[in-house]
């Protein structure tokens, strides 16, 4: 399906192109942010405790952040980040959030291999989205891209590794380097490609992968690692799982022993979660030669001579968005995924049927 993302994922323009916050933090009225002393109390071994006696002081906190300024909350922002951070996200954004005057504000600094070598890096924050009130405030939303025209310095320290400088402060940005990840045998079926390796922002890894027979492409779950969620089983079939976390929907394949991504909920998509969906953390950085334009192509030849190699379309605004898998909003939506992998286990097209229906 030929849908474009904004090339900047720090909020969405429409329900195909959602991006990162975390919402139900608010919603369940945990800490969004909570002291540094807190967070170096806690054990390496035990979870770290949220209070709603945090969240209430930091919406409490007296702010003069002159939110207006870009360069003022970039100043705040880099400043508040300690000598060396990691950037997990595989499309190089490093998301951070924060109460102004009662409101909370999400954003991130992003890396883009498009410019970063050249000293360049992305830069925006905006309102948080909220259930109640669909309206985009796009006019107190900030994008900018910064370099040495606006006393921004970007610099190269090794591969996967930027130094950024702002006045006084400086940041080294170490890139999550998965160059080495690769599925494990079993993983791949007949015809399908290794496209490259995901860290999604809901801490969730994906291989992502595109079937050259059917021109489809998959999230498969990355269970080489521990994986971040608890998958639940749906009330109506046992091939269907999803985490109790995230709401991502896995169906556990009929042929090869793998799960494959077909669904995330509607209303963190709507609502620009972390737990949107990995549409938006492509593998920029592992992505070999012509690869993924290659594969795009397949998938939709109307994208012949107007995308980059990394997906991007000539005007850089927009990028293809591939996301094959379902928005839903009940488990009863999921069955027909069953319905149609269980009637078709044997044929060609069976892969087909984890695509969204709208996208077959």
């Amino acid at each position: 399906m030929a849908v474009t993302e904004p090339t900047e994922n720090f909020r969405p323009g429409t329900t195909a192109a959602p991006h990162h916050q975390l919402a139900l933090a608010l919603v369940l009225g945990l800490s969004i942010m909570e002291p540094l002393a807190s967070l170096a109390a806690q054990p390496a071994d035990r979870p770290t405790l949220h209070t709603n006696e945090a969240y209430v002081e930091e919406t409490q906190r007296p702010s003069a952040l002159a939110i207006a300024d870009p360069m003022a909350v970039f100043a705040y922002v880099l400043g508040s980040l300690p000598d060396r951070v990691k950037v997990y996200p595989t499309e190089n954004y490093y998301y951070f959030r924060f109460i102004h005057a009662g409101t909370p504000y999400a954003g991130a600094i992003r890396l883009d291999p498009r410019g970063r070598d050249d000293g360049k890096l992305e830069f925006g924050y905006y309102p948080d989205l909220v259930a109640w009130n669909d309206r985009l405030e796009a006019k107190r939303d900030v994008f900018l891209t910064l370099d040495a025209t606006r006393g921004v310095k970007v610099e190269r320290v090794d591969r996967l590794v930027y130094r950024i400088t702002y006045g006084a402060k400086s940041v080294v940005f170490a890139l999550n380097d998965l160059s080495k990840v690769r599925p494990p045998g079993g993983t791949l079926g007949p015809g399908e490609k290794f496209i490259g390796p995901i860290f999604d922002e809901s801490a969730v890894r994906f291989f992502l992968v595109f079937n050259t027979s059917l021109k489809i492409f998959h999230y498969v779950l990355d269970e080489t690692v521990p994986v971040t969620d608890e998958l639940v089983a749906a009330a109506e079939t046992d091939r269907i799982l999803i985490g109790r976390r995230t709401g991502f929907a896995f169906y556990r394949d009929h042929r090869l022993a793998r799960k494959i991504l077909i669904g995330v909920f509607d209303s963190n998509s709507q609502l620009n979660t972390y737990f949107d969906g990995p549409f938006d953390q492509l593998p920029e950085n592992f992505i070999e030669g012509e690869t993924l334009r290659e594969a795009i192509h397949a998938a939709d030849p109307s994208t012949r001579g107007r995308i980059d190699r990394l997906g991007h379309f000539a005007d850089g605004e927009d990028r293809f968005a591939i996301d094959p898998y379902m928005l839903y909003r009940t488990e009863a939506e999921l069955l027909v995924i069953d319905k149609c992998a269980g009637e078709k286990r044997e044929a060609p097209d069976y892969y087909r049927c984890f695509v969204a229906p709208e996208a077959r």
